[in-house]
């Protein structure tokens, strides 16, 4: 029996919500019409996507995505706030189909030190006017605004909304994960992360929409 094993991404549902199918090897990807299997895997995955999309406490300072080994979910990631792990893993077992569920996801560690860098490098992508078409926090009402000046609490209580790019802090560390349209707010994104105060180091882990 062919084992299927599908990964997805949840960091920017909107932009792309299958980031990579690993299908069998003896079949073309470009080539092949998927088998039954592969489609009953396929509509699983949308369903734990869906769910996992979903969540309340899903933001834009947690990365989750997933994989899918015959019954089982593995869930991987970071999650900002406990309550996030076991949400995720709670809501993927009630899915039908799903047997088991293996959550790998990392809680990041709980600093005010990560919480003040959250909070900095938010306002710095997000208020930037090439950048704020990738959130849906934005206009006069924008929740930046409010954070101009706390610095504290933003993991507890983060802006609410789309964000195509997701910011993953531990220890000082930042990762940006997620997609945006071209290599230019890539770049972008990346310099205005590495310019935060605080900030031990970045990993762009952006993807790019559009091919250039």
């Amino acid at each position: 029996m062919k084992r299927i094993f599908l990964f997805l991404t949840l960091s920017s549902l909107t932009a792309s919500s299958l980031l990579c199918f690993a299908a069998p090897q003896e079949k073309s990807q470009e080539a092949a019409t998927p088998t039954a299997s592969e489609e009953k895997v396929l509509a699983l995955a949308k369903k734990v996507q869906s769910a996992i999309s979903r969540l309340p406490d899903y933001g834009v300072f947690d990365d989750i995505h997933f994989g899918i080994k015959g019954d089982t979910v593995i869930l991987r990631g970071e999650a900002s706030r406990p309550i996030l792990k076991s949400s995720a893993e709670n809501v993927v077992k009630k899915i039908e189909g799903v047997q088991a569920v293996d959550n790998q996801i990392e809680v990041l560690p709980l600093s005010p030190n990560d919480d003040r860098i959250r909070a900095a490098v938010y306002r710095r992508i997000y208020r930037n006017p090439a950048l704020q078409r990738y959130t849906s926090n934005r206009g006069p009402s924008a929740r930046w605004r409010s954070l101009t000046a706390r610095t504290m609490g933003i993991t507890n209580d983060p802006p609410i909304g789309y964000h195509a790019i997701h910011i993953i802090v531990k220890n000082g560390n930042v990762t940006l994960k997620g997609v945006v349209d071209n290599s230019g707010d890539l770049a972008m994104a990346e310099m205005f992360a590495n310019t935060t105060p605080g900030v031990f180091s970045v990993v762009n882990d952006l993807f790019v929409a559009k091919q250039e």
